[in-house]
């Protein structure tokens, strides 16, 4: 299995976003987005204005995608976390092989600052999250318009 990082400087192609936003689509199940958010976060992750940032991980087997993770950089430093991972998704067939956790050690490992994430509390992740040492801060509420 490879590892590879997209991000602004290696410029991602519309094909590559497509593929990773579709791989998102067909393995986040529940806890998911449309395509079309999905591939507006991979825009601004990939994007290289001043206020976007961020880089897109994929975990390959024979060139297939069996994993992804999507890094937004937040570009708040100090009162917000500097990256907040926005998408993490392993093909159903390859759970329980590590993927996931390699996938997050390379996140933690290619980010610069802290890492805020959102997990729903039934989420079977938020115990991989837990033993790499993310901490539960905050109860987040959110007011829907």
């Amino acid at each position: 299995m490879d590892i590879l990082k997209i991000s602004a400087k290696n410029e991602a192609t519309t094909l590559e976003k497509n593929e990773v936003a579709d791989f998102l689509v067909k393995h986040l199940d529940q806890y998911g987005d449309t395509k079309e958010d999905i591939l507006k976060c991979l825009d601004y992750a990939l994007g290289n204005k001043s206020h976007q940032g961020g880089f897109v991980l994929t975990a390959r087997d024979a060139g297939k995608i069996v994993g992804a993770v999507v890094i937004n950089h937040t570009n708040m430093k100090g009162y917000i976390p500097e990256n907040i991972l926005v998408y993490i998704a392993v093909d159903k067939s390859q759970r329980g092989k590590g993927v996931g956790k390699q996938l997050m050690q390379e996140a933690i490992k290619s980010t610069q600052g802290d890492i805020a994430l959102h997990v729903e509390p039934d989420n079977p992740a938020k115990g991989l999250y837990e033993k790499l040492g993310f901490t539960n801060k905050y109860l987040e509420m959110r007011l829907k318009k």
